[in-house]
């Protein structure tokens, strides 16, 4: 691809189909969606995911109380506001709380982030949604391939929101991916993304019909894929399903150890969920704050690194509503409580099953330290 200079996506060689367009013609196919747009980030796809869907400047848009930052700032960067919903212990939105929160903000769409790979009851959600009149843009940012009774995360709702920034289920470094089954919609995100009218070349595109009127209303938002993140994607979207049963292996043997902790609780896995296990996370519920920091310290001298959640400022990738001054403060006792002692690891593939195994052995040593220390 270097070699060729054609790195933007519509410079092309004659007909010849675009890296980029061969890899949205590609993950459609894999993700069981008809259309499929790559943007130069998750966020951007969140975004215009947004403004395709309708979300005006002041619209409420309700989203998870637990997500990272990138989700309410995309709704921030549309000029909307975020309500931010209780999550349950499992990590996953209080369906409860949504219908209050919908109710009390008039809100007409829901940005449902999967965070950290856990999925909600999808049928119970759908349903609400449809009882509320709510639009669903889904954030699959950790779910790439994860199921509900067998539907992929991502095709619930109108459409589906992927990232393939680094740690992610396939990694360009940055970049984004936007499904749907709306052709009217898709038309309308195609042009935000900035396709200077050039969208016969792309991969996974609706009839031409459908840009009629699209691209004369929709602004260029320049947020499109490159060539060269694209030929680092294909590859690894073959190699994908693979990748995510050793993931889930992954997963498995260090949750069986945390299992043995009477003080450690994981979140509930139904069994209508099929996961992606590219991460693990725990809480210690009744953990003070500088028994927290000691066990991160402990685990860090070890060789484990793992984040903690309760933290009053960010760091790294981990942040709560509380530091998102562009979010309206909001009264979230649930979602504070169940922060307060959650601890989140990766799980990259470079960690063999023998370091799993270790791993989750001296998690169970350390957390066990912590109730030692308690008593």
């Amino acid at each position: 691809m270097l070699e060729t200079g054609r790195l933007h996506r519509y410079n092309t060689l004659a007909d010849a189909p675009s890296e980029t367009a061969l890899l949205e013609r590609e993950y459609a196919d894999w993700q069981g969606a008809a259309y499929c747009l790559a943007c130069a980030s998750g966020g951007q796809a969140l975004q215009i995911a947004m403004r395709a869907a309708g979300v005006a400047p002041g619209d409420a848009v309700l989203t998870n109380a637990f997500t990272l930052a990138p989700v309410p700032g995309a709704i921030a960067a549309v000029g909307a506001r975020p309500v931010l919903v209780e999550i349950t212990p499992d990590l996953v939105l209080d369906l409860e709380d949504l219908a209050v929160q919908a109710r009390a903000s008039g809100a007409r769409f829901l940005l449902l982030s999967h965070m950290r790979g856990h999925l909600v009851d999808m049928q119970r959600l759908m349903q609400l949604a449809r009882d509320l009149g709510l639009v669903v843009i889904e954030d699959c940012a950790h779910t790439m391939g994860a199921r509900w009774n067998g539907t992929k995360s991502g095709n619930f709702g109108l459409a589906g929101c992927f990232s393939t920034q680094t740690y992610k289920h396939m990694n360009a470094g940055e970049g984004g991916l936007l499904t749907s089954d709306d052709p009217a919609f898709m038309a309308r995100a195609i042009i935000l993304s900035g396709s200077y009218m050039l969208y016969e070349r792309h991969g996974a595109a609706p009839p031409a019909a459908y840009f009629d009127a699209a691209r004369l209303d929709m602004p260029n938002m320049s947020a499109r894929m490159d060539n060269l993140r694209a030929a680092i994607l294909r590859p690894q979207l073959r190699a994908l399903d693979g990748a995510i049963a050793d993931w889930n292996m992954r997963h498995d043997i260090v949750a069986r150890h945390l299992a043995k902790v009477t003080t450690a609780v994981l979140p509930r896995r139904p069994e209508a969920e099929d996961y992606v296990g590219s991460s693990i996370q725990f809480r210690v519920p009744g953990l003070a704050p500088e028994a927290a920091l000691g066990l991160i310290d402990r685990l860090a001298a070890r060789g484990i690194e793992v984040k903690w959640f309760g933290r009053d400022v960010p760091q790294g990738f981990t942040s709560s509503h509380r530091n998102w001054r562009y979010v309206a403060a909001s009264d979230l006792p649930q979602t504070d409580d169940i922060l307060s002692t959650l601890f989140d690891m990766r799980l990259p593939l470079s960690f063999s099953c023998a370091d799993c195994e270790v791993i989750g052995t001296i998690l169970a040593e350390e957390i066990d330290t912590c109730r030692e220390v308690a008593a």
